[in-house]
């Protein structure tokens, strides 16, 4: 019988389970071709990780690896339901708290190595990690649109480490109730962007949908709701989606370097916020937010199983 080992965990209530034994053998190459041949070779790993019936929709997946910079205290790759994750924001959060419950990370300044950079993480606690992520900027400023079933709409694309489209006004309002009639107008708004031929750079989809309007807890300065590549939402403020919103106010000008935004997500949970600009002129966000490991197991693959390796529903994405 297979096994897989894993600890999993929460960040703002955004879960995260890291595979920490088990794995494949991807070699010892960059991560980009590991990346590449976990999704070539070993793709039912990721499935079996995160697909029900051992996973659910809203889950993301971490692949331990070991890191090729040697000031990395690990390496990573991100997947979800739909396929890999540049970078994930709140899973860094939730890799950094699986770390030090593994005793391979203290409290103090470690990097993480993931396939579209190093990510610098500050393990305040062993429940709060700031991470200093890739560096982000926006691509497109006031695109429009015409969105079936919602109407016209008026967003900016910006790369935060994932590509996002950034809804400024939200087409309905950001209450948890709201959340089926959200989710809904998301996907229909990444359908219109792929059939418009409206990508980000080189031609990449927009995988990542990002609306946003007024706080409604003490202290935060926006409330979003955020739409990830595999149709589920995340339940927290997304760590690449505040750090796409802050390219855009950096660029707006309506935030300083240094100056800390407080985003505040569906639940009500928040990140904080501030940037600073990096060499070639793309700031560089850090995202600080609090994870809780809420669970360490294995998961079993038995031959016999005809879903040993996650329920995959083909062209349901």
């Amino acid at each position: 019988m297979d096994t897989l080992q894993f600890i999993d965990s929460h960040t703002a209530g955004e879960p995260t389970r890291v595979i920490v034994a088990g794995g494949p053998d991807l070699g010892d190459g960059p991560l980009p071709t590991r990346l590449g041949t976990l999704r070539d070779q070993f793709d039912h790993i990721r499935r079996w990780t995160i697909l029900e019936p051992r996973g659910s929709d809203a889950l993301v997946g971490a692949l331990l690896l070991a890191p090729t910079a040697p000031s990395c205290a690990a390496g990573v790759i991100f997947f979800n339901n739909a396929g890999y994750l540049g970078m994930c924001g709140h899973g860094a959060m939730g890799v950094a708290a699986t770390l030090a419950r593994l005793g391979r990370v203290e409290v103090g300044s470690f990097g993480l190595e993931t396939p579209v950079g190093v990510v610098q993480i500050e393990l305040l606690s062993p429940n709060r990690a700031a991470i200093e992520n890739v560096p982000a900027y926006r691509l497109r400023q006031q695109v429009s649109v015409d969105v079936p079933g919602v109407g016209q709409l008026v967003g900016d694309i910006a790369w935060g480490g994932n590509w996002f489209f950034l809804v400024q006004s939200s087409p309905l309002p950001l209450q948890a109730a709201r959340i089926p009639d959200l989710s809904d107008a998301a996907w229909r708004v990444r359908l219109a962007l792929r059939e418009q031929g409206i990508n980000g750079a080189e031609g990449a989809e927009i995988d990542h949908i990002e609306f946003f309007g007024p706080p409604q807890t003490a202290g935060a300065d926006s409330r979003n709701f955020v739409m990830c590549p595999g149709g589920a939402y995340d339940r927290s403020p997304c760590g690449t989606g505040t750090s796409a919103k802050l390219a855009c106010l950096a660029a707006d000008g309506k935030l300083a370097p240094g100056e800390t935004w407080r985003q505040e997500g569906i639940l009500g949970t928040q990140f904080e916020a501030s940037y600073r600009y990096g060499d070639d002129g793309r700031i560089v966000p850090t995202i600080s937010g609090d994870a809780y490991v809420t669970a360490e197991g294995r998961l079993l693959g038995d031959p016999a199983d005809p879903f040993r390796h996650g329920i995959f529903l083909r062209g349901a994405t």
